[in-house]
């Protein structure tokens, strides 16, 4: 099947892959533009695991504020070059995964950080292991703007999309009062 270059263009749009690559996925699609998508997605995510062992030195540190300021976080995010760190895609997903530990407070960013000796009070408190990774583990949560992905595919899309690998180093997440025990009003 002959692709126009308005529907390379349009994929092109969506997507953010580079031209001769949303080329070929129309035409492995058959024109077929959710198709073409979702192959775009696939190979991505095969560029991405290619990427997973290279150096990530750089990156940013992302606030977010919520409720008014009743809520923040901190998330430091690295790439591969100061470059990529500047563009608005960057910047946009570190935003949204200092909104995410914002509004679901992850324990720990990824499963290899969950101590092996917390397994049975986690397994305890969500009814299993799987639960528990689900909402304990920053990487493994289901994005809160999209039900359909976790941070992991988020993170793996950005690295498809900038073509340098991202780590979600570590953060800090604050609320007003947390943790504090309840004081009594001055009588």
């Amino acid at each position: 099947m002959a692709v126009t270059t308005e529907q390379v263009r349009a994929l092109r749009d969506k997507t953010g892959a580079g031209i001769m690559d949303s080329k070929r996925a129309l035409v492995e699609a058959d024109g077929d533009d959710a198709k073409a998508i979702e192959i775009l997605r696939q190979q991505g995510l095969a560029r991405a695991g290619k990427k997973s062992d290279r150096s990530a030195l750089q990156g940013l540190i992302e606030p977010y504020i919520h409720g008014g300021g009743r809520i923040g976080a901190l998330v430091e995010i690295n790439c591969e070059t100061d470059f990529v760190a500047r563009t608005p895609d960057f910047q946009s997903l570190a935003h949204d995964v200092a909104m995410q530990v914002a509004a679901i407070p992850p324990r720990y960013v990824s499963l290899d950080d969950v101590p092996e000796s917390d397994i049975p009070a986690l397994e305890k408190e969500f009814g299993s292991k799987e639960e528990a990774v689900k909402h304990v583990v920053l990487l493994e949560q289901t994005f809160i703007k999209d039900a359909k992905k976790t941070i992991g595919d988020i993170v793996k899309e950005g690295i498809a999309k900038l073509g340098e690998n991202i780590v979600i180093r570590r953060y800090s997440r604050y609320e007003l009062g947390a943790g504090l025990p309840d004081e009594k009003p001055n009588a």
